[in-house]
């Protein structure tokens, strides 16, 4: 999964619907570990912004 973050707006509603908190939310950015990601989808599904996309 990857950000796209010129749309991201670091709403964090991504992180409360990552089930194995792969999502890490700062100030100013939002990442996606793909270490841990096990693509379930959820986080694009939810993203007001659709600046949640598949690949790395």
């Amino acid at each position: 999964m990857k950000v796209i973050h010129e749309l991201c707006d670091i709403c964090g509603t991504c992180v409360a619907v990552c089930p194995v908190d792969a999502i890490i939310v700062s100030e100013f950015n939002v990442e996606i570990d793909n270490n841990i990601c096990t693509n379930c989808l959820n986080c694009l599904k939810v993203c007001p912004a659709k600046a949640i996309v598949e690949g790395e």
